[in-house]
Parts: C-alpha cells; sequence; structure tokens
C-alpha cells in the first residue's frame, strides 16, 4: 500500500494525463458495456444504435456478448492503472492495443463511428503512455 502512495507522489504531470486518458477509455468501455448488455433493447439504447425494436431483440444476445467484451477492455485498462507493479507500463500497450484493434475492425465492419468513438481516443492515449 505505501508503494502505491509512493508512486502517486512521485508522478510526473504527464503522467497523470496519460492516466487520465486510460481512464477516459475505460470509463467509455464501462459505457458500452452497459448499453449492450442493458440497454440494448431500450428506447435509449435503441436510439444510440439507431436499431429498430425487431433487430434489437433479435441481437440481444449477441450484443450482450459484445458488451461483455467491452467490460473486459475496461477492467484490463482498469487494471493497468491501478497496478503498483513495473509490468504497468505494459499493461496499457497491451489493453489500449486491444482497443484501438476492436475499434477498427468495428469501424470498418460495422460503422465507421466506432473509428472515432473507440478507437482514436484509444491512440491519444496510447501516444501519452510512450510519450511519457
Amino acid at each position: 500500500m505505501i508503494c502505491l502512495f509512493k508512486s502517486l507522489a512521485s508522478r510526473t504531470p504527464m503522467t497523470t494525463i496519460t492516466n487520465v486518458l486510460i481512464g477516459l477509455v475505460a470509463s467509455l468501455h464501462v459505457y458500452f458495456l452497459v448499453l449492450e448488455m442493458f440497454l440494448w433493447n431500450t428506447p435509449y439504447g435503441r436510439r444510440v444504435f439507431g436499431s429498430t425494436p425487431e433487430f434489437s431483440k433479435a441481437s440481444k444476445v449477441l450484443a450482450s456478448n459484445q458488451g461483455l467484451y467491452n467490460g473486459f477492455l475496461a477492467a484490463g485498462l482498469i487494471w493497468s492503472l491501478l497496478d503498483p507493479h513495473s509490468h504497468a507500463f505494459e499493461l496499457k500497450i497491451f489493453f489500449l492495443t486491444c482497443v484501438i484493434v476492436a475499434g477498427v475492425y468495428g469501424g470498418l465492419t460495422a460503422t465507421r463511428k466506432i473509428l472515432f468513438v473507440q478507437a482514436l481516443p484509444a491512440i491519444v492515449a496510447l501516444v501519452a503512455v510512450h510519450i511519457r
């Protein structure tokens, strides 16, 4: 526990900015989890994804599975922020890269919007990780 407090006290402003960016990417993925697992078949969920009641009902299980994967990405990013060990840097790179790959794939196969909502924030955070 003392190690965690020492590392918090010795952070540079760029490290703080980087961690805030990673926290925002993680928060987005928690939001995606909630949307896809719990709100997919609601008026709000249908409005966000531009789907019909028929489509949202038919694809609810698939969306829920997709939400679970977004939850794993969020958990990994949160882990990378809380881990006081030296491998936290590698965790950040790995999970941000996973988010970028998922965002690019979604942008190419589903809707271009995913590139900006999912991949771009992760790219910005990954660049920050490398320049801190």
